[in-house]
């Protein structure tokens, strides 16, 4: 399966996002992508108000990327914000296209290195994988890469390939952290993991580096990771797109050799010993 990762940088207007979108998707169209993966936050970038912005699945943005995905033929997958209750939105993924009509809500929430993603956004529930070409496929996005159970969850409901949008909080050691968790989570569900992040806007306009946000704004370097962990491509800080063929039999053949998810034994909580 050809996949492309689109690194791009969005900003606050989802009308001028959108033609990000639609620029990337029709050249990944014409590389003979499958499945073209945007980051997290793709509709508006975090440090916008987003309770203002949040359209339903069936609002013009939404409708705009799955005639986006009828247009070029892909399957796209896109992160933006859609309403909750009390004011606050969820962190949406939309998957859609050709077969697939899907959507995953971000069920851990950033909430973390002091921003409070939980002040705005409500969590999710419910684990989503989607199918493509009879390939099962996990959604998840950004924080939830340091939680292992959702990608072994993706790997359960018979998952090859996990796709993780993100807009990755910069910071002393996050860099390191990233590339270590998309390697950790591939590993131990012995799946593909396409982990694809804003670009740094810092990277993508010089210009913004004078008005540093608070707000996970990105500092790129998606990634392609194979089953056994290793990294097979990988991008920088700036903009850009990794197109890349995807060998979903590997998958079988590492678990083959490495059979943690065969191998797992539940385990109970004791009681701590009384001082």
């Amino acid at each position: 399966m050809r996949i492309a990762l689109s690194q791009l940088t969005t900003g606050p207007d989802p009308e001028r996002n959108l033609e990000l979108l639609r620029t990337e998707a029709h050249r990944a169209a014409a590389d003979d992508a499958r499945v073209i993966v945007f980051p997290e936050a793709a509709m508006a970038c975090f440090g916008t108000p987003l309770a203002p912005l949040a359209q339903p699945l069936d609002g013009p943005w939404a409708t705009a990327v799955r005639r986006l995905a009828e247009e070029t033929g892909l399957v796209v997958v896109a992160g933006m914000f859609t309403p909750a209750p009390d004011g606050k939105v969820a962190n949406t993924l939309l998957a859609t296209g050709p077969g697939v009509e899907a959507a995953y809500d971000k069920i851990h929430l950033y909430d973390a290195f002091g921003f409070a993603e939980s002040d705005t956004v409500a969590a999710g529930s419910e684990v989503v994988t989607i199918e493509v070409d009879g390939v099962r496929i996990g959604l998840a996005t950004c924080y939830d890469v340091r939680f292992p159970e959702l990608f072994r969850a993706h790997a359960d409901a018979g998952a090859l390939l996990s796709l993780l949008p993100a807009s990755w909080g910069a910071g002393p050691g996050k860099r390191e952290q990233w590339e270590l968790l998309i390697r950790a989570r591939a590993l131990d569900a012995t799946l593909w993991l396409a982990a694809v992040g804003q670009a740094d806007p810092a990277a993508s306009d010089p210009a913004a580096s004078a008005t540093k946000s608070a707000a996970p704004t990105g500092i790129g370097h998606s990634a392609l990771v194979g089953p056994d962990g290793t990294v097979r491509q990988r991008l920088g800080a700036g903009p850009g797109t990794l197109l890349a063929d995807v060998d979903l039999d590997e998958v079988a053949a590492v678990r083959r050799a490495v059979p943690v998810l065969a191998n797992r034994r539940l385990t109970t909580p004791t009681a701590p010993i009384p001082s």
